[in-house]
């Protein structure tokens, strides 16, 4: 499985960002500029809050098998590889929409003297705050789950 490069959540969040502060400067020409909702830093946070959770569940299951305690619940590959499939999609999906309401936060940010654009552009900071925790803890369950790397294939033959 290939792991989450940051360079490619950079660039999806730069790209939605631009993207996004463009649309937002054309369509407030042409009408009313479509507010940012309260509940998007709030569904961010708790997926942030859901693959924290669900990283450090592993972590410690994974730590109690190598340990080997008894009674110790094992962590099966298959539910791994799920969680860490979640949490890059998790990851990617942060970054379009932190960058999409970032673009729309900066551009708002002409306007704070209106009492309802400084509140749209206070939503859109934090669900960039909640999208960038949600890629992290994306690459905390990410690195939690990684296999470690084999010793023997670094290692020359003994003679």
């Amino acid at each position: 499985m290939k792991q989450l490069r940051l360079k490619v959540l950079t660039g999806l969040f730069l790209v939605a960002g631009i993207l996004s502060w463009g649309a937002a400067r054309l369509w407030d020409s042409v009408g009313t500029l479509p507010s940012v909702p309260i509940a998007a830093p709030i569904v961010l946070a708790v997926i942030a809050v859901i693959l924290t959770a669900t990283a450090l569940s592993i972590r410690v299951r994974l730590k109690a098998q190598r340990e080997r305690r008894p009674g110790a619940k094992g962590v099966e590959p298959l539910m791994a590889a799920r969680a860490v499939v979640f949490g890059q999609a998790s990851a990617l999906v942060a970054a379009l929409v932190a960058g999409m309401y970032g673009g729309t936060g900066v551009y708002l940010l002409g306007s704070l003297d209106v009492p309802a654009r400084r509140d749209q552009a206070l939503y859109a900071a934090l669900a960039v705050a909640a999208g960038i925790g949600v890629i992290a803890a994306a690459l905390f369950l990410e690195r939690v789950c990684k296999l470690p790397e084999d010793d023997d294939k670094n290692q020359a033959p003994a003679a």
